[in-house]
């Protein structure tokens, strides 16, 4: 099958590959939905990357026509000559539909890799979903960590279409003589996401992809130098004595006495992922020397904090 790419963005594509630190014989595994974005990773890699690609893509079965798409991206593949595979969750999505899917998603994902010995995962997320994902993020008043929003690189995981918009990406499989399947959820305004993105393509506004990508990048390294020294400080100002942690929080500016909490209340319940509010909420009370609770931690004020699992509660009766 005759591939035609054009050569400018066949060369921004490498340039991006080469940013990412991928090179000589890296095995890289591709996850393709057959929408146009997935499908232009999947023509970009298969003329940069010869050799060196495994395609996967995942039928959540959400969707009636979910297999039938996973088997046109593996009759593209053949023509291709790109090893393919369907993958399948082992238990059906429910909750937060979404969250879910991509949660079960990523876990999929991480596990072919391994089976296939892929030392990256490549998504096809671009400039457009940046933007929305960084509106998104304003919108619910994230902080640094959130604000940084897509990265392109984590872990194993990497974005080497940050840099293309969506229209790009729809011109790729255009020229290619490729037709996308199109996913009907795309289109539903109850998603937050596809709210965002009706929203940007009805204003006029002054966004630019290099732009945005440059502020996600700075916040990104504003967000590892923030944990790096959190990391130190929890070295030097937290002791903990059998299940209490005491932390020294004196002079501190405020966003690493938020880290160094979240880090400790990490220390003693795992599972608690506290939202923004509720850290909020804590530390006033700490801050103002109070004794609160979050979780099952019963946590005690002041300039030195004392965080420890909540005693039991005495039945009354």
């Amino acid at each position: 099958m005759q591939i035609d790419i054009p050569c400018n963005g066949l060369d921004r594509f490498r340039q991006a590959l080469t940013h990412l630190g991928i090179s000589g014989p890296d095995r890289i595994l591709l996850a393709i939905s057959g929408g146009p974005d997935s499908l232009a990773l999947l023509l970009l890699a298969h003329q940069a990357c010869p050799g060196q690609l495994v395609a996967a893509t995942v039928d959540h079965k959400l969707r009636p026509e979910s297999a039938k798409e996973a088997e046109f991206v593996g009759d593209l593949c053949r023509d291709i000559d790109v090893p393919h595979m369907i993958l399948q969750p082992a238990q059906p999505i429910s909750g937060n539909i979404q969250s879910s899917a991509r949660a079960t998603r990523y876990a999929l994902l991480e596990q072919a890799a391994h089976d296939h010995m892929c030392a990256y995962i490549a998504t096809a997320h671009h400039g457009d979903d940046q933007l929305e994902t960084m509106l998104m993020r304003l919108a619910r008043g994230s902080g640094v960590d959130g604000m940084a929003a897509i990265r392109a690189k984590n872990g194993r995981i990497v974005r080497p279409m940050l840099g293309f918009s969506k229209a790009e990406l729809e011109q790729i499989c255009t020229a290619a003589g490729v037709e996308p399947v199109r996913d009907p959820s795309n289109e539903n305004a109850d998603f937050d996401r596809v709210a965002m993105r009706q929203w940007i393509a009805q204003a006029s506004h002054p966004f630019q992809i290099e732009r945005t990508n440059r502020t996600a990048s700075a916040l990104a390294d504003a967000a590892d130098a923030l944990s790096w020294m959190t990391a130190v400080l929890a070295a030097e100002r937290t002791t903990q004595v059998d299940s209490a942690i005491t932390c020294d929080v004196n002079a501190l500016p405020r966003e690493l006495q938020r880290r160094l909490l979240l880090h400790c209340i990490a220390q003693l319940e795992p599972a608690l992922h506290p939202k923004g509010e509720a850290v909020d909420r804590l530390l006033i009370e700490l801050e103002a020397g109070k004794t609160a609770m979050i979780g099952n931690i019963l946590c005690r004020g002041g300039t030195r904090w004392t965080l420890s699992p909540a005693p039991p509660r005495r039945d009354v009766g």
